[in-house]
C-alpha cells in the first residue's frame, strides 16, 4: 500500500474544506499522548517486575529463634556451616545484630539495640538455583528443626500480583485507545464523504473508481493521524523523560528498576506509526463500504 508523505492538492481539496482532518489531527494528538503514557506505564511496570524477579529469585532468610543467646549463636553457626556446604547455595551470610537493631528501630526505638533483647539470629541465603530450595530446607531442618525459612518471593508476591495487574491494565488501555482511534477515523471518513458527496459524484462521472477515491481519503487521514500522533507522542515522551529523572532521584530499590531499554523506547516511538497504519486501514474499509452502497 503506497503512502505519500506530502499531501497533494487533490487531497486538500477533498477534505480540508470541511475541516474534518484538522480536527482529527488534534484528536489523534491527544489520543497518542494518552496511549504513549499508558504504554510507558505498562513497560515501566514490566521492567520493575523483571528487576524484582531477578533480585529475589532464589533468596531466602533463615531465622533461628532461641531464648538463650549462647545456644542461639551456636545453632546459627551450625546452620550456616551446613548451608555453605551445599552445592545448591551460592552464598550465605549471617545478618549482623547491629543491622537487625537498625531495622527494628522504627518499631522498638533504642530498645532494639538492647543486648538483652532476644532477637532471632538470621542468615541470608542465596541459592544457585531456585530448584535447590527443597534440599536446602531439609538440610536446615536437620540441624535446627525449629528454624523458620522465609522466601523473599513469598513476601513480595502481593507486589508481584499488583504489577501484573497494572501491566494488563496498561495493555488493555492501549487496545481501547487503538479501538477508539479506529472509530474516530471511521467517523471522520464518513463525515468527509457526506460533506463532499457532490464532488465524489462528479469524480465518478469523470471515471474515477471507488478505490481511487478511497486512496485519497486514506492517505489524507493517515497523514493527519501521523502528524497528530507524532506531536502527542513527543509531548508524552518529554513527560516520561521528566518523570524518569524524578524516579532516578528517589533512590528507592523498587522504583530503581523502572528503567527503559532500547526495546521499550522503540515501542513507544513506533506507536504513532502503528496508529497511522491502523487509521489507513480503517479509513479505506469505511470509505469502500460507504461507496459500495452508493448507487
Amino acid at each position: 500500500m503506497k503512502l505519500r508523505l506530502i499531501a497533494t492538492a487533490a487531497d486538500r481539496a477533498l477534505l480540508d474544506s470541511a475541516g474534518e482532518t484538522r480536527t482529527l489531527r488534534w484528536i489523534m494528538a491527544v489520543m497518542l499522548f494518552l496511549t504513549v503514557l499508558a504504554a510507558a506505564f505498562g513497560l515501566g511496570a514490566l521492567a520493575a517486575a523483571q528487576t524484582l524477579d531477578r533480585q529475589l529469585a532464589g533468596k531466602l532468610t533463615v531465622q533461628i529463634v532461641e531464648a538463650d543467646a549462647a545456644a542461639r549463636e551456636a545453632l546459627a553457626g551450625r546452620v550456616l556451616a551446613a548451608v555453605r556446604a551445599l552445592p545448591e547455595v551460592s552464598a550465605a551470610r549471617p545478618v549482623d545484630r547491629a543491622e537487625l537493631a537498625r531495622l527494628l528501630r522504627p518499631w522498638l526505638g533504642v530498645d532494639g539495640a538492647d543486648p538483652d533483647l532476644p532477637i532471632p539470629a538470621m542468615i541470608d541465603v542465596q541459592l544457585a538455583s531456585p530448584a535447590g530450595l527443597t534440599r536446602v530446607s531439609v538440610a536446615i531442618r536437620q540441624v535446627a528443626p525449629g528454624a523458620r525459612i522465609d522466601r523473599y518471593e513469598a513476601w513480595m508476591s502481593p507486589v508481584a500480583r499488583f504489577m501484573r495487574t497494572m501491566i494488563a491494565l496498561a495493555g488493555a488501555l492501549v487496545l481501547v485507545m487503538a479501538a477508539a482511534a479506529a472509530t474516530v477515523v471511521v467517523l471522520a471518513a464518513r463525515a468527509g464523504l457526506d460533506a463532499h458527496r457532490e464532488t465524489i459524484a462528479m469524480l465518478h462521472l469523470l471515471g474515477t473508481t471507488d478505490a481511487q477515491i478511497a486512496r485519497l481519503f486514506q492517505r489524507r487521514i493517515a497523514l493527519e493521524t501521523l502528524y497528530g500522533g507524532i506531536a502527542g507522542a513527543v509531548l508524552a515522551l518529554a513527560l516520561i523523560a521528566l518523570i524518569g529523572g524524578e524516579i532516578a532521584g528517589l533512590g528507592a530499590e523498587l522504583v530503581s528498576g523502572v528503567r527503559f531499554g532500547l526495546r521499550d523506547w522503540m515501542v513507544l516511538i513506533a506507536l504513532p506509526i502503528l496508529f497511522a497504519l491502523l487509521a489507513t486501514l480503517a479509513a479505506r474499509l469505511a470509505v469502500e463500504r460507504v461507496l459500495g452502497r452508493t448507487p
